[in-house]
């Protein structure tokens, strides 16, 4: 295994390609007693078009999040979620738009543990019965999300924003999605994707790294095949598809958030300083220590609620803000306005400077969380970077970086508005 260091941060990682394409890292963590393992596959909700051997598949929305659901139930009956939990591991799984990721964390029988976790996601094993059982958990699971105001204020911008992108649609699919998934939809999609040369193992931790990569290494040993091919949507036209949508809601107040789309499909590095010049814009402008923040909730014009946020995934990049507001044109256009006079005139450098060093220490602190680590260095391997170095990339974004971001991307053409009004009498 290869060891990579990172004396500024104190960090290293021993690393190693196995002959089947897995990749596994083993970050060390002398004196822990827990240490976490974290097996990611590079396939998630919004990959729902693929090419395998020759043929085209186009599957319904919510096969990623059906299928992590199914792969704890063993042929043997066994629930591997439950196995886990009985060796004293505190285990759990998760379906992004572009992840799906198994993981626990444990104090004893750690080898054990990641020798089921390499097995059961490895083995699937699926019957018509046990896909329909499952069926109406996700149906009831997919209600509550669609009742939920913050997620379908969310969905209706993503909605707004892309014409074409799948990550328009939640990663569970929808009730009548998922009606359309059977066992050899997830049989296919496993066989697609569920590969070694499409997955990462993540272990953090005081461990043995020689000992983990070889457990890997014996236990797909055997799948020395191809991965899928995922097919690209259509590409998006320059502005939203739709500029507003409206809707009624059990609400305490009227909400909004707006957003717009940002540089999709950038890679490696590449895609870290495009992201860190986005929350560093993002927070300076409109951030809880902003001027603007304080003038806009001093007006009474927003409250905690209010906030911004950036993401990039699958293929799809976008800045969002919104809140509870009795007023969303005029909060909206104070943001506007507001972007379009620093992207003039730029922030004040002091407070930059502030703004990095908060950042800064954000990423540091983070580096205490295994969860974070492995998420991070997993993400990292699937889209070109290490994450140990994205935070030497935050000192190379400047304010003429920030100032260009605001100036390019928070202008009202490019966004969109989703709005969740109070329904009346309610």
């Amino acid at each position: 295994m290869k060891k990579l260091e990172f004396p500024r941060l104190g960090e290293l990682i021993w690393r190693e390609e196995l002959e089947s394409g897995l990749r596994v890292s083993v970050v060390p963590k002398p004196g822990f007693k827990k240490a976490m393992a974290f097996l990611a596959v590079n396939y998630g909700g919004a990959d729902r078009s693929f090419e395998l051997q020759g043929q085209s598949y186009h599957t319904p929305a919510g096969v990623a999040h059906f299928l992590e659901h199914k792969l704890f139930e063993q042929e043997d009956g066994v629930n591997a979620l439950t196995a886990l939990s009985e060796r004293g591991a505190n285990a759990n799984a998760f379906t992004a738009p572009d992840m799906t990721a198994y993981h626990f964390e444990c104090a004893d029988m750690f080898y054990e543990n990641l020798e089921l976790l390499l097995k059961f996601v490895r083995e699937p094993y699926f019957t018509d019965e046990s896909v329909e059982r499952e069926r109406a958990i996700i149906a009831h699971e997919i209600r509550m999300t669609e009742d939920d105001p913050d997620d379908a204020m969310y969905y209706a911008l993503l909605r707004c924003l892309y014409e074409h992108s799948p990550i328009r649609e939640s990663v569970a699919g929808t009730t009548e999605s998922i009606e359309k998934i059977t066992a050899d939809t997830l049989y296919t999609c496993h066989r697609a994707f569920y590969t070694p040369s499409n997955m990462a193992l993540v272990v953090v931790g005081d461990v043995d790294h020689r000992r983990v990569a070889d457990m890997a290494g014996e236990a797909f040993s055997d799948m020395l095949v191809p991965t899928a091919k995922k097919l690209p949507p259509k590409p998006e036209g320059p502005l939203p598809a739709v500029t507003v949508t409206e809707r009624e809601m059990d609400v305490g107040a009227p909400m909004f958030l707006a957003g717009a789309r940002t540089e999709p499909d950038l890679r490696g590095l590449e895609s870290v300083r495009h992201e860190l010049t986005a929350s560093l814009a993002l927070s300076g402008l409109m951030g809880s220590a902003s001027r603007l923040y304080r003038e806009l909730y001093d007006g009474g014009l927003i409250n905690e609620t209010f906030g911004c946020d950036f993401e990039n995934t699958a293929g799809a990049a976008h800045l969002t803000f919104g809140g509870e507001t009795r007023d969303i044109q005029k909060v909206c256009l104070r943001v506007f306005e507001a972007a379009a006079d620093v992207a003039a005139r730029g922030f004040d450098p002091a407070f930059f400077e502030r703004r990095r060093k908060t950042v800064l220490g954000g990423a540091i602190r983070a580096l205490n969380s295994f969860d974070n680590i492995c998420y991070n260095i997993a993400a990292g391997s699937f889209a070109g970077y290490e994450y140990f170095d994205t935070v030497d990339v935050l000192g190379t974004v400047t304010q003429e970086d920030a100032r260009a971001f605001l100036g390019t991307y928070l202008t009202p053409d490019r966004c969109a508005v989703s709005v969740v009004n109070n329904k009346p009498n309610s």
